[in-house]
């Protein structure tokens, strides 16, 4: 989101409509004809539908105008210009709306930001699982619970953790509207107060590291960062009135996974702006004078959703709703995906064969990856789509520890992550993003690292609802080692 007041290049919403721009048959309810999967059953629908009506009248969390520059920016990451950095909790829950863990997570992107920025020398895409990731998807309705069959946690806008507490409620969908609404409002004053510049490496403590050189290799891009800094304040480089400099765009993102909360904040804008739409691009280019315009969906709870690994069936609900809004999206692709079915998602999903609208997030296992991500990636190219292809390695990689802790092991995470580098580039394509599921916080979820965390420390500070994070100081070990790949690569040697 930018932090400066946000001034659509497209009008805000409105009643008007010249004519519609969405796809062909689509229309804001045309997902409910469809089959859907990962669906609340609630007692009282009369409560649910009082609760979205309420929703439909609240104002919306995000803006047209920056839903259009990340789309933007997403369409540089296409075509090599950019990388994206995704990154945020498995699912939050509301207690994280809270200044510390904000803060912390704000800061970790943004380092984290800064790293790749330096290795890889392309501007980075930053864009937070967070501000509405409170949606659970679940293998099964039910779980045991203390020997007693319980519904699922399905996430803090469902159902509560506590076992006594695993009746969905209406109500908490509201609750995920007004946390998600604090959190953006804390985001953007901080990122307007210049929270940006704690991103600075000299405050950067790398005490946690325990290999003496892997901590030489992180200190001398450090260094380095700093001394780019330095240089860049001596010429005058970093006046504090350059936006690029005092300012950060931060996006917001989740999984699109409550399909009814979702269309409460998918709202009718009148599009004018030949850049915001390819149909009102195609009136400009006529020459015939006036650019018809029209009226465009945007989801405005978030900037970017994405859809799970199990809601995108061809024929269900949330591939219906999902290509109809002019949001970037975001789809999981993992072994259970065939290379012709791939295809046939982004022929769907991307009618207009946008670069950049679709994110490819590559999840299968570092195991896996050399078997399934080479077809994907030659059936995304005889397609045409110009697609962000970004790596997912926490997924696939989840395993139980001996104390029956749910962890991922980081050798494993950054297998797969150098492995599909390596594959992309074997094919002529290009890895244009990473997606992890990580918090700013000093949790114990997932071992190994610099930090070189044991399985009998998971205990220590275990504190996910969910699937594992990597906690602050393995989050920016993968920075450094991507930013070392990059850095390797300009000198053709290319192991991560």
């Amino acid at each position: 989101m930018s932090v400066s007041p946000a001034r659509s290049e497209t009008p805000t919403t409105t009643t008007a409509t010249p004519r519609t721009l969405a796809p062909e048959n689509w229309t804001p309810e045309s997902w409910t004809a469809k089959p859907i999967v990962q669906d609340v059953t609630y007692a009282d629908r009369p409560h649910l539908d009082r609760v979205l009506g309420k929703l439909r009248r609240l104002p919306p969390l995000v803006t047209p105008a920056e839903v259009d520059r990340l789309r933007s920016q997403l369409r540089e990451a296409a075509e090599g210009k950019r990388f994206l950095l995704q990154g945020g909790d498995c699912a939050e829950i509301f207690d994280y709306c809270s200044a510390d863990p904000i803060e912390n997570k704000l800061r970790v992107l943004l380092q984290m930001s800064l790293v790749l920025t330096w290795g890889a020398r392309t501007p980075v895409v930053r864009v937070a699982r967070m501000a509405g990731q409170y949606a659970k998807p679940r293998s099964k309705p039910t779980e045991v619970v203390d020997g007693v069959e319980i519904p699922s946690f399905r996430g803090d806008n469902v159902n509560g953790f506590d076992a006594a507490d695993r009746t969905p409620d209406p109500e908490r969908l509201l609750g995920a509207y007004f946390h998600s609404a604090a959190t953006l409002n804390y985001v953007r004053t901080l990122l307007s107060s210049g929270f940006a510049d704690l991103h600075h490496p000299s405050t950067w403590d790398l005490g946690h590291v325990k290999k003496h050189e892997v901590r030489q290799d992180y200190q001398a891009i450090v260094n380095r960062l700093t001394d780019a800094l330095d240089y860049m304040r001596t010429v005058g480089a970093d006046d504090p009135t350059a936006a690029t400099l005092a300012t950060v765009d931060m996006f917001v993102s989740h999984e699109g996974l409550l399909l009814e909360y979702e269309a409460t904040l998918t709202r009718p804008v009148n599009v004018t702006n030949p850049a915001a739409h390819p149909l009102v691009a195609a009136s400009a280019a006529a020459g015939s004078g006036a650019v018809e315009g029209g009226i465009a969906h945007y989801n405005l709870g978030a900037h970017f959703v994405w859809i799970g690994d199990r809601t995108r069936q061809l024929d269900g609900a949330h591939l219906e709703y999902f290509r109809g809004i002019r949001n970037p999206v975001g789809i999981k692709v993992g072994p259970s995906m065939a290379a012709d079915e791939l295809v046939r998602v982004l022929d769907f999903v991307d009618p207009f064969r946008e670069p950049g609208k679709v994110t490819l997030i590559s999840r299968y296992g570092s195991e896996n990856v050399a078997k399934y991500l080479p077809a994907h990636i030659a059936a995304v190219q005889r397609s045409g789509h110009v697609v962000v292809w970004c790596s997912d390695p926490m997924h696939g990689n989840t395993e139980t520890a001996p104390s029956g802790h749910k962890t991922r092991r980081f050798d494993r995470i950054i297998g797969e992550l150098s492995e599909s580098l390596r594959i992309h580039k074997h094919a002529g394509s290009r890895l244009g993003g990473v997606h992890l599921e990580l918090t700013g916080d000093k949790v114990t979820e997932c071992v190994g690292g610099s930090m070189d965390l044991q399985p009998h420390e998971l205990a220590v500070n275990y504190q996910t609802h969910c699937d594992p994070r990597l906690n602050y100081q393995q989050a920016l070990d993968v920075s450094f080692l991507v930013a070392k790949y990059y850095e390797r690569e300009r000198s053709s040697i290319v192991t991560l």
